[in-house]
């Protein structure tokens, strides 16, 4: 029997360094810490699952100052070291798929990156017709023992859902179940092995084959079902999967934030396919390079994040998703108020990361960074009281009543974590009945001030992956956008703080979620 080692990450999300930038401190994570503890010889695989861009201040640091960044990280030949891919290189990257973050930054953005990283780009599903990304279809690769192993990558095509148009412009985004299908047909019969890497994750319950969601964003599960690739590395929903076997495929994921890599092992003959794997956690110990190579960007990323921006009324604590979602959140008001300040809208409405840090009372960028995970811009769009409706009667639907107490509604936590799909308003005041059916929960919706509201339209302002319809708003997707910005939220943020000094954080959504707490 033939053997075959797979070392495979995704979602590592800007995670280079071992740290955690929030909170200021080591953490055992990143890249490079991966990278001093993962051994290849001739008959291992290094891939990884794509959204390596977004996610970390360090990477946010590197897009936004990119002059100072390029001579920090020169290379002495006219060049310089691409922070991301210099990584992946120290962790011997032979192949990569791209995932929908990396789209985020446009275009030439994208193309330096999938350039820097000088090994092979596979996304069946990306056309590029702009003519600067090198990306393949699918490959063959021959592994010392003779082992033929066929490889091939998607994206969710929800990218075409929640990009910017300009973003892809000279890109043409199609359907992942079909590329792949075709993709499977040209490697059968010319290798031993095959494999998908998917970027986009499971739409069905892994324990008891429940459906979970038919929005087609995660499809892995019919890629199993239909298709017959041996081995499906997945991510997108950066949810733990140390590998179990799905139809017929073994099927992997490892968690978000360069904490854990997938390792697999596989043994290949003419009569069978053995496979296993696990998760392994990212230990201590860095390599001197090329983290010594990369560290006075980090230093310049630290400097920065220590920069103080202003001040705040009080502090505001981290704050708990089942009370913050009941009674309003001070942090959500917070970000609705820099919404409404940037763009004079009647009505704001802003959501929390899955685990946003609190502010503290003198703010830093750090502590921004720790509060708005996300690169967010604004979109400003014509609504009526019935999208307002069903906007609410969505959000109404994060509760569940069991055996008469609130709890948030598994609708928001399986197959993935999804506290950013409710959302927090700010411009009007309402309630929802949890004793009514889900789609008619909402009771009472007037302007902020109690008064009703009309036949008119008013201005909406949200963040651009609301405004798309994702997240279960779709028929957002239908409403007059009037104006879109391109500042991103944490700079906006940062600047409404410092104008302020100090900003008031007494508010909180005007919500009143029945039944209360008796």
């Amino acid at each position: 029997m033939k053997k075959l080692e797979i070392i495979f990450t995704s979602d590592t999300h800007g995670h280079i360094f071992p740290v955690n930038y929030p909170a200021g401190r080591a953490d055992a994570s990143g890249l490079l810490n991966m990278a001093s503890q993962v051994e290849k010889d001739g008959n291992t695989l290094m891939i990884d699952g794509g959204d390596s861009l977004q996610g970390t201040p360090f990477v946010q640091y590197y897009r936004e100052h990119q002059q100072e960044c390029k001579a920090l990280l020169a290379d002495g030949k006219g060049g310089f070291f691409h922070p991301v891919a210099e990584a992946f290189r120290a962790l011997g990257c032979d192949y990569f798929t791209l995932g929908n973050h990396d789209f985020n930054f446009g275009y030439d953005f994208l193309s330096e990156y999938v350039n820097a990283m000088g090994v092979p780009c596979i996304c069946a599903n990306v056309e590029d017709l702009g003519g600067k990304l090198p990306i393949q279809k699918e490959v063959v690769r021959v592994l010392a023992n003779g082992l033929r192993v066929g490889i091939t990558g998607i994206v969710t095509d929800w990218v075409k859902i929640w990009e910017r148009k300009e973003n892809l412009e000279f890109l043409k985004i199609t359907d992942p179940i079909v590329s792949a299908r075709e993709s499977l047909e040209r490697l059968k019969g010319v290798c031993d092995v095959t494999v998908c890497v998917y970027h986009g994750g499971f739409e069905e319950d892994l324990e008891n084959g429940k459906l979970l969601s038919d929005s087609g964003e995660n499809v892995a599960c019919k890629i199993a079902r239909e298709l017959n690739f041996d081995l499906l590395l997945t991510g997108h929903q950066h949810m733990p999967v140390a590998g179990r076997m799905l139809y017929g495929t073994w099927a992997v994921q490892p968690p978000a934030g360069a904490s854990k890599y997938v390792h697999l092992y596989a043994e290949i003959s003419e009569e069978e396919k053995i496979f296993a794997s696990s998760l392994e956690s990212v230990g201590e110990k860095h390599q001197e390079e090329p983290y010594a190579k990369l560290y006075p960007l980090e230093q310049a990323v630290q400097t920065w994040l220590d920069e103080p921006v202003g001040a705040l009324s009080s502090a505001i604590e981290p704050e708990e998703k089942l009370p913050a979602g009941r009674y309003g959140s001070h942090l959500a008001e917070l970000f609705n108020q820099v919404q409404l300040e940037r763009t004079g809208a009647d009505i704001s409405c802003a959501s929390l990361g899955n685990d946003p840090a609190g502010l503290k009372q003198s703010v830093t960028m750090r502590d921004i960074c720790g509060a708005y995970l996300f690169d967010n811009t604004l979109v400003e769009l014509e609504v009526n009281r019935e999208a307002l409706k069903l906007m609410l009667e969505r959000c109404a639907s994060y509760f569940d009543l069991v055996d008469g107490k609130v709890v948030i509604s598994e609708r928001f936590l399986k197959p993935k974590i999804e506290h950013y799909n409710y959302d927090f308003f700010s411009g009007i005041r309402y309630t929802f009945d949890l004793t009514r059916p889900v789609g008619d929960r909402v009771t009472e919706l007037l302007l902020a001030d109690g008064s009703e509201l009309d036949d008119k339209s008013y201005r909406l302002v949200t963040n651009n992956y609301r405004a798309t319809g994702t997240g279960g708003y779709a028929f957002l997707a239908d409403c007059k956008v009037l104006w879109r910005g391109t500042e991103e939220m944490p700079e906006m943020l940062a600047r409404y703080i410092g104008k302020h000094n100090p900003a008031d954080v007494e508010g909180r959504a005007l919500i009143t979620v029945l039944p209360t707490d008796k």
